[in-house]
């Protein structure tokens, strides 16, 4: 047998990465630089952040009061269903820093997301994209 097939499977599975986020002390610059120098195509605005897309991630902007530190990325990884991973999760003792909570309501779904600690104190995204009838 192969290591693959030793694991156990996982009621989670992480499709792909689907957001980078960065933190700025002056949202406008920042977008102006991403749009104008780097060309990414900005996407929507959300209260105090704002979203590009850059080939099939999403990059978000957010303001903040002081700027992250250098290396203080946050990984978004997309889920099926946030709500199931995030009961999961939780169950298995995961430590959440921010339950699953609507981000924006977008005009064919509602984006929502939800913050955890790996075991090394990195924060993490998860993110669902639900359809809207």
């Amino acid at each position: 047998m192969g290591e693959q097939e030793d694991l156990p499977e996982s009621a989670v599975h992480v499709e792909k990465v689907g957001q980078i986020a960065i933190t700025t002390v002056d949202l406008e610059r920042s977008k102006s630089f991403y749009r104008d120098r780097l060309g990414m195509t900005p996407l929507f605005d959300a209260g105090n952040m704002s979203f590009f897309q850059c080939g099939e991630t999403r990059f978000m902007i957010g303001a903040s009061e002081t700027a992250g530190p250098p290396g203080g990325t946050i990984l978004y990884f997309k889920v099926a269903n946030l709500h199931s991973a995030h009961a999961h999760l939780a169950a298995e003792g995961v430590e959440f820093i921010q339950e699953p909570h609507l981000v924006v309501k977008m005009p064919d779904h509602d984006l929502w997301m939800a913050f955890l600690k790996d075991p090394d104190g990195h924060v993490l995204g998860l993110m669902s994209e639900f359809a809207r009838a």
